[in-house]
C-alpha cells in the first residue's frame, strides 16, 4: 500500500511505489506463522533422540548435523520475524555456546501460545506484561532449584556428557567429555580470585582419518605445517623455540627502486651483501640457543639454508592465533625485531617433531611444562564426522566454562521445565486479571520441552506429562523424560544435569524474542529498486568519479 487517500479524496503517496505493508493481525499473524515454522523445524532436533538434518547449499556442498546453531547457520532464510529467532540462537551459542534448539523452540511455544490468547481478543500489550512477570518469576525459581557443584574433573565431566548425549557423536560422549575437560582445567586461569576459562587458549586441529577415539589432547600446539627445507632436523627434544613475527628474509623496500651496476662483480656484492644480513639473524638466533623457529613471516631459502647448517628447525607462515596459543603455551615473548633478541625471550617445550598424520604432515609442539594453552586433535573417517566432532567439542568447551563462570546445575531431561511450569501456575493465580492467562500460557509453553523430549523418546506425550505433573506435585523436583531408556525417571539418580547458565539465557532470550515478535503490528517492506534506476544510479557514480 504505497498510497492513502487525502481529506479532499486525492491519493497522497508516502511509501516509494512498489512497497508493501501489513498492518495489524494479519502482520502479528504472519510474523507468528515464521516463527512457529522455524521452532518446528528444530523441534525435532531437541534432546538425544532428536533426529539430525541434512542441509544442501546452493553449491551442493551437505551437512549433516542435530546441532541447532549448525542448522539456522546454514538455512538461508527470508522472513525476517524468522531471521530474529536465528540471531536469539546466535546469541545463545555465542554466550553461552549450548541450547540453541531449546531457545528457539521455547520462543515458538511461546508464541504458538500468545496466538491462542490473541485470538481470544486479549491485547497484545497484557500479554506481554503476563509473560515478563512470568519470566522474572521462573528466573527466581531456577536459582531456588539450583544446587551448586564442585569445580572436579568428574563432576564437570557429568554435566559436559550430558551436553554431548544430543550429538551424533553421542556413542564417544564419555571419551570426548573427558578430553574437554582436561583440556578446560589445563587453560583455566584465576582472576581476582576466581576461575576464568579463556577458549581461545584451546586449539581444535581437525585431520582426516582414524577414527574419532583417535582424537587426543595435546599438551602444547598442534601446527598444520611442515619443516620448511629437507636438511632440517624433525624431531628436537629439549626445544628453545625463537617465537617470530619477523621475516627471515631481505625485506622488499615500499617504492619501486631502481639500482645501476657497472661490472657483475657489483651484482655478487649486492647479493654477498643480502647473504651476509641473513646469516647475522641466524647466527644470533643461534647464538641466543635457538634451536627452533617458528615465525608468522616468511623465510628466505638463504635463510633457510643457514638454518638447516646450525642444526635449526623452522616453520613458516604460521597464523598469528597459532603464534600467540604458541607463545602462551611455551612461555616464549613474541620476538619483532631478530637483532634484539634474547635469551629469555625463548620458549621451551620437551619435544618438537614433525609428524605424518593422515596424508600430510604437521608439527607438534608438546611435552610442556604446564602449558596455558593446548591442542585437542580431532581425527574421524570422514569431513563431515570431523565437523560434527568439531562442533560438540565447541559446545563441550562452552558448557566447561559456562560451569567456571557459575558452578550451579539444573536437572535436565524437562524436570528443570516442568517444574517451573508447576511453580509459574501457583503464582499465575495470584495476578490480576488476563495477565493470569498469559502467565498460564507461558507455563503451558515450557511444558513443551518435556513434550518434545517424550515424542523423541517413542513415548506417549499426554501419559508422559500427566506423570510429571504427578510426581512434581509430590515434591519431586528432578522427575524427567529418561529418553534413553523410554520411561520419566529421576534426572539426579541418572546423572542427568545441565548448567544453570544455560537454562537462564534460555529463558530470558526466548521470553525477550517472543515478546519482540509480539510488539510487532506494521510490516513496510520496500519494493526492488528498478532496472532503469540502477542504471542511472550506476551512470551517477560513475559521472561522480571522473569528476572527482
Amino acid at each position: 500500500m504505497a498510497q492513502a487517500p487525502r481529506a479532499g479524496g486525492v491519493p497522497v503517496m508516502i511509501l516509494k511505489e512498489g512497497s508493501q505493508r501489513t498492518t495489524g493481525e494479519d502482520a502479528r499473524r504472519s510474523n507468528i506463522q515464521a516463527a512457529k515454522v522455524i521452532s518446528e523445524i528444530l523441534a525435532t532436533s531437541l534432546g538425544p533422540r532428536g533426529m539430525d538434518k541434512m542441509l544442501i547449499d546452493a553449491f551442493g556442498d551437505v551437512t549433516i548435523t542435530g546441532d541447532g546453531a549448525a542448522i539456522l547457520k546454514e538455512m538461508e532464510i527470508q522472513h525476517p520475524a524468522a531471521k530474529l529467532l536465528i540471531e536469539v540462537a546466535k546469541a545463545q551459542d555465542a554466550e553461552v555456546g549450548d541450547g540453541t534448539t531449546t531457545v528457539v523452540v521455547l520462543a515458538g511455544r511461546l508464541l504458538t501460545a500468545a496466538e491462542e490468547l490473541l485470538e481470544e481478543g486479549i491485547h497484545p500489550t497484557i500479554i506481554i506484561d503476563g509473560f515478563k512477570k512470568a519470566s522474572d518469576f521462573a528466573a527466581k525459581v531456577a536459582e531456588e532449584i539450583a544446587r551448586p557443584i564442585q569445580l572436579t574433573k568428574e563432576e564437570m565431566a557429568r554435566v559436559v556428557i550430558n551436553a554431548l548425549s544430543s550429538k551424533i557423536v553421542s556413542e564417544a560422549k564419555d571419551y570426548l567429555a573427558g578430553i574437554a575437560v582436561d583440556a578446560a582445567f589445563q587453560a583455566v586461569e584465576q582472576r581476582n580470585g576466581t576461575p576464568y576459562l579463556d577458549l581461545d587458549w584451546i586449539k581444535i586441529e581437525k585431520k582426516k582419518g582414524k577414527s574419532l577415539y583417535e582424537t587426543q589432547l595435546v599438551q602444547g600446539i598442534v601446527l598444520d605445517k611442515e619443516v620448511v627445507h629437507p636438511g632440517m632436523p624433525k624431531r628436537i627434544e629439549n626445544a628453545k623455540i625463537a617465537v617470530l613475527d619477523a621475516p627471515l628474509e631481505i625485506e622488499k623496500p615500499e617504492w619501486t627502486t631502481k639500482i645501476s651496476v657497472s661490472s657483475p662483480d657489483q651484482i655478487k656484492a649486492f647479493l654477498d651483501q643480502e647473504a651476509d644480513i641473513l646469516k647475522k639473524y641466524v647466527d644470533h638466533l643461534a647464538e641466543i640457543g635457538a634451536n627452533v623457529v617458528i615465525t608468522q613471516k616468511g623465510i628466505d631459502e638463504v635463510a633457510q639454508h643457514f638454518l638447516a647448517k646450525r642444526g635449526i628447525m623452522a616453520v613458516r607462515r604460521v597464523k598469528r592465533s597459532d603464534i600467540e596459543k604458541l607463545a602462551r603455551a611455551t612461555g616464549a615473548r613474541i620476538i619483532t625485531s631478530i637483532k634484539d633478541a634474547k635469551a629469555e625471550d625463548l620458549g621451551s617445550a620437551g619435544l618438537v617433531e614433525e609428524r605424518k598424520v593422515g596424508e600430510e604432515k604437521m608439527v607438534f609442539v608438546e611435552k610442556v611444562q604446564n602449558p596455558k594453552a593446548v591442542t585437542i586433535l580431532v581425527r574421524g573417517g570422514s569431513d563431515r564426522v570431523l565437523d560434527e566432532v568439531e562442533r560438540s567439542m565447541q559446545d563441550a568447551l562452552h558448557v566447561a566454562r559456562d560451569l567456571f563462570r557459575m558452578p550451579k546445575i539444573v536437572p535436565g531431561g524437562g524436570a528443570f521445565e516442568m517444574e517451573l511450569a508447576r511453580r509459574v501456575r501457583e503464582f499465575a493465580r495470584k495476578l490480576p486479571g488476563k495477565e493470569q492467562l498469559a502467565a498460564l500460557k507461558f507455563a503451558d509453553a515450557l511444558e513443551g520441552i518435556p513434550t518434545i523430549l517424550a515424542l523423541t523418546a517413542g513415548l506417549d506425550p499426554v501419559d508422559a506429562i500427566a506423570e510429571l505433573r504427578r510426581r512434581h506435585d509430590n515434591g519431586e523436583v528432578s522427575a524427567g523424560v529418561d529418553v534413553l531408556n523410554g520411561k520419566v525417571a529421576d534426572m539426579a539418580a541418572l546423572n542427568v544435569w545441565d548448567p544453570l547458565l544455560v537454562k537462564q539465557n534460555v529463558l530470558r532470550s526466548a521470553t525477550e524474542a517472543a515478546i519482540m515478535v509480539l510488539r510487532i503490528d506494521d510490516i513496510i517492506a520496500a519494493g526492488a529498486p528498478k532496472k532503469e534506476e540502477k542504471k542511472g544510479e550506476k551512470k551517477e557514480e560513475e559521472g561522480e568519479s571522473k569528476t572527482d
